[in-house]
């Protein structure tokens, strides 16, 4: 349930840039989220759908893209990609190391809209 304050966060953002720009409807959402989010793409749009009632961006749609999940490395500073949460103990490529650093993959943001 962790998606709700999430998606009423979007919300509030999306509807302070609308009523800036004067927009009367809000289509499309395109946000971007980090792979190793636990937010679910089905339960973003159910919830945003609830919080938008009654507003410009009712029935818009959340096109949500997954930023990869990247690493680097504390020794020789290469970054790197792995799929998944189990690739977090992955060495380096560059050097074998294991001390790495998180660099991508738990953010969420909003990258644009689609309005009338």
């Amino acid at each position: 349930m962790h998606e709700l304050p999430v998606t009423e966060s979007i919300l509030k953002i999306i509807l302070a840039h609308a009523e800036k720009n004067d927009v009367r409807r809000v289509v499309t959402i395109r946000l971007q989220v980090g792979k190793l989010s636990d937010l679910e793409d089905d339960w973003m749009q159910r919830y945003f759908d609830y919080v938008s009632r009654g507003t410009p961006a009712e029935g818009a749609r959340l096109e949500i893209e997954r930023t990869p999940i990247r690493l680097e490395c504390d020794d020789c500073g290469e970054s790197y990609t792995v799929e998944n949460a189990g690739g977090l103990d992955t060495p380096c490529p560059g050097c074998g190391g294991r001390d790495t650093r998180l660099i991508a993959g738990r953010e969420y943001f909003i990258k644009n809209m689609e309005v009338l």
